[in-house]
């Protein structure tokens, strides 16, 4: 496997992509983005749990529901959510324009918005937006549509890479957008995938929905499950191999290849946290089962105390042991032992006297990685997050002006 340099969701064969100034944000930056496979592509999403579920994303269930897609269309600015009945029509007139506009059947389309919640979109500059950026499509437009989904994203999230399966070439891209209302479950966030792999339906659900668990769905930024949030995929065909099958040597490269997209692109959205300067990442070996140790690793990274401390550089592993005795799982609290990088500070649910000056270096970095040992069983799980500064209330305070 290897990482295209400036690889984007146009990376693999047979994409097209577009992302242009429509009028929706008031700043004039980018706000709408479209992504075209030149064939209808193999499809798969998985959508948030809040009850709150925006409209694009019923829309979107509804559309994929037969397996198949050809055209992402995504705007920012506007999340389209808490719209009711207004809202769902919003969504399948979105739908409905990018299918007219790029000549694909009306439910290959996959619908997305992120932004302000409670608020319409404003559907003659959607309009417009949609036939400039159909016009723009191209195979040089990844960058584009991944600037174009960004909100409060400070950097663009975008990557791909090149996987040999069968003897051919197979790439997969990956955009991204998510910086605050994050929180395991899904996020606010988005994500678009998209790879010339020719692959069977069933294959590309199981390898798809797999990854998302654990990626995707251990991150966490500030605790908040979003209306929006959206991972999505499209497979087309293009590289040629012989379809990917379950089950197969094949689908296991493929899904490794693909777990490291996805865990790629969950770490850049926790590293961009709203007003973050460290990314944390936090693993937990010896559960007694896998659940238990996701449970464990989600605390410590979602807890708002261990967060500040490792804003304020302060090897506070108590914090660690107060998320993780929370977190509802089963554990002996005497069996315990908590790392902060290489620095040992807890050993048998007892704190140690630790090189202060060490545990400072290490959280001073730009990813700290926190280690719990739980001897309680075999099973593992990492989580990433980041601390949480003053920068994320000011950006928060005023996030809709």
């Amino acid at each position: 496997m290897q990482e295209l340099n400036q690889g984007s969701v146009t990376s693999p064969q047979g994409f097209l992509a577009a992302g242009i100034a429509a009028g929706i944000k008031h700043s004039g930056k980018k706000d709408m983005a479209l992504v075209y496979s030149v064939v209808p592509a193999q499809a798969a999403a998985v959508y948030t749990l809040n009850k709150f579920k925006a409209a694009p994303l019923q829309i979107t269930e509804q559309n994929i529901s037969n397996g198949t897609a050809q055209v992402m269309v995504i705007n920012s600015g506007i999340a389209n959510a808490g719209m009711g009945k207004v809202g769902l029509e919003q969504a399948q007139q979105m739908s409905d324009w990018a299918a007219q506009a790029t000549g694909v059947e009306k439910t290959d389309v996959i619908v997305a918005s992120t932004g302000v919640i409670g608020m319409p979109l404003p559907m003659d500059i959607l309009q417009k937006g949609i036939g400039e950026a159909q016009a723009a499509l191209s195979a040089e437009g990844g960058h584009a549509a991944a600037q174009a989904i960004m909100t409060t994203d400070t950097v663009c999230k975008e990557m791909a890479v090149t996987v040999d399966i069968g003897g051919t070439t197979v790439t997969i891209g990956a955009m991204a957008k998510g910086s605050g209302m994050i929180h395991p479950n899904m996020a606010t966030m988005l994500s678009f995938i998209t790879t010339d792999a020719a692959i069977e339906s069933a294959a590309l659900q199981a390898a798809f929905k797999a990854n998302i668990d654990d990626s995707f769905n251990m991150i966490s930024v500030d605790g908040d499950t979003s209306t929006n949030d959206m991972v999505a995929i499209m497979a087309n065909g293009q590289a040629g191999n012989p379809p990917i099958q379950l089950g197969t040597p094949e689908f296991e490269i493929f899904q490794k290849a693909l777990k490291h997209i996805c865990i790629t692109m969950a770490r850049k959205i926790a590293a961009d946290g709203e007003g973050a300067t460290k990314l944390i990442t936090t693993t937990v070996t010896g559960a007694a089962s896998l659940a238990d140790a996701k449970l464990a690793a989600k605390a410590v990274i979602a807890s708002s105390l261990v967060k500040t401390a490792v804003y304020g550089n302060d090897a506070n592993w108590g914090r660690i042991a107060c998320a993780v005795g929370y977190s509802g799982i089963e554990f002996d609290p005497n069996k315990v032992n908590i790392y902060i990088g290489s620095v040992q500070v807890a050993k048998n649910g007892m704190g140690l006297s630790f090189d202060e000056a060490a545990a400072l270096e290490i959280l001073k970095q730009k990813e700290v990685p926190l280690l719990i040992e739980l001897n309680s069983g075999e099973y593992q799980a990492t989580a990433w997050g980041c601390d949480l500064t003053y920068d994320y209330v000011k950006i928060n305070a005023d996030y809709r002006s």
